[in-house]
């Protein structure tokens, strides 16, 4: 047996929680006694593990976790240790976690869900020469990097694959409400839609509705004036961009204000536990179209191996941020194993540009020269899977990155 195909018999093995039938062979693949063991290493994967964003970065725990159990807790054959630190949302809590993961020792750092933390650390880790592959922020300003690599996207791309969609999709004479949270991720989102829409097209020459930034829990006292004034030029549907608890709270007060119509977002707005918050009132989220660059039910062989042992572990079916997580513990797995027996975090940065096309959940990608993916973006539906709410995939958008 080669050894990808045993490696995918093990992941298969432990989906199915018989791991243990196989991982104590002690024999490599010609039946012989196996290799000395090689020495353990240390992963540091930041994440907001407290706050508003809470819910994302056990998602970003999750996804990484997933891979580790799925492979014996070994990245390119190597014990693998994974330490966290909570990021926080400001660029002093992401420097301090960065910080104390560095101070440990880590042979690569993984995670960061908000852009003003990995903007903040950014310095830190090129001076320290220790690989980063970042599986959720992504700004648009983040260039000319060398030791940070990242599996997610750039924030622009999901108001680029919106924008040529609804182009297209909406009627000459309707006119589009943009609703959006101020900060940095939200202009690199706008700027990508008006790229692809249209700057000048009419149907968008409302003023962008900016409401309250995301740096902590919303109430109902956030969102409903702007809402308002919104909704006062008649609007036929709303663009908009908010995740986490925000997400939910926007989403119910636009309900609230009476809109009944078409709404677009990037996928975060109706991604994990959101809908979760809509069990009372399905209606509120039914019909929202999203664009993202995973789907839970993408039919691929990758995928169905990792939504399925997703949900036999969570009860929950995954998300594109604990996907964004495994792909990162995948090529974490190749460069350290491409590096050798006895990495170090610049070979392991080396080894991560020799990585080629990556067999993933999303399906198949690759890094391009800014180190992010070249990836396929979905739009998908909130619909009823049963009894329960669910993103449900319509059709692929486009190609980016």
């Amino acid at each position: 047996m080669s050894q990808m195909n045993r490696r995918r018999a093990l992941q298969l093995l432990a989906a199915l929680g018989t791991t243990g039938l196989v991982a104590g062979c002690g024999t490599d693949d010609s039946g012989a006694e196996s290799g000395p063991e090689l020495s353990p290493i240390k992963i540091g994967l930041m994440a907001p593990l407290t706050g508003n964003l809470k819910a994302i970065g056990q998602e970003i725990v999750n996804g990484f976790q997933l891979f580790l159990e799925l492979n014996q807790a070994r990245l390119g054959g190597h014990p693998t240790e994974l330490l966290t630190a909570d990021e926080g949302y400001t660029a002093k809590s992401g420097k301090a976690a960065v910080d104390e993961l560095l101070k440990q020792g880590v042979l690569a750092l993984t995670g960061v869900a908000t852009s003003a933390v990995m903007l903040s650390i950014r310095d830190t880790v090129e001076q320290a020469r220790v690989p980063l592959v970042g599986s959720n922020a992504s700004p648009t300003s983040l260039q000319s990097v060398v030791y940070i690599w990242r599996t997610s996207y750039v924030l622009d791309e999901a108001g680029r694959a919106l924008g040529r969609y609804l182009r297209q999709r909406l009627d000459p004479t309707e006119r589009l409400a943009i609703i959006m949270p101020q900060g940095l991720t939200s202009e690199d989102v706008l700027r990508g839609f008006r790229q692809e829409f249209g700057e000048s097209d009419p149907r968008i020459k409302d003023p962008v509705t900016w409401t309250k930034g995301a740096s902590g829990a919303p109430d109902k006292r956030d969102y409903a004036d702007k809402i308002r004034t919104a909704l006062a030029r008649k609007p036929a549907a709303v663009f908009c961009f908010y995740d986490g608890s925000a997400a939910v709270e926007f989403i119910k007060q636009l309900r609230n204000a009476g809109f009944r119509g078409a709404v677009y977002a990037p996928g975060f707005l109706t991604e994990g536990a959101v809908l979760e918050s809509f069990k009372e009132t399905p209606g509120d989220a039914l019909g929202i179209q999203t664009a993202l660059n995973y789907s839970a039910d993408i039919n691929n062989a990758a995928n169905r191996l990792f939504a399925s042992a997703y949900r036999k572990k969570h009860g929950s079916s995954p998300t594109t941020y604990a996907m964004a997580s495994y792909d990162a513990a995948q090529v974490l797995d190749q460069a350290i194993r491409i590096a050798g027996d006895a990495p170090t975090p610049q070979q392991v940065n080396l080894a991560l540009g020799k990585i080629g096309q990556i067999d993933s959940p999303r399906g198949v990608w690759q890094f391009n020269q800014p180190r992010t993916p070249q990836q396929k973006w979905y739009l998908r539906e909130v619909q009823m899977d049963g009894q329960v709410l669910s993103n449900v995939l319509i059709t692929e958008l486009a190609t980016l990155g």
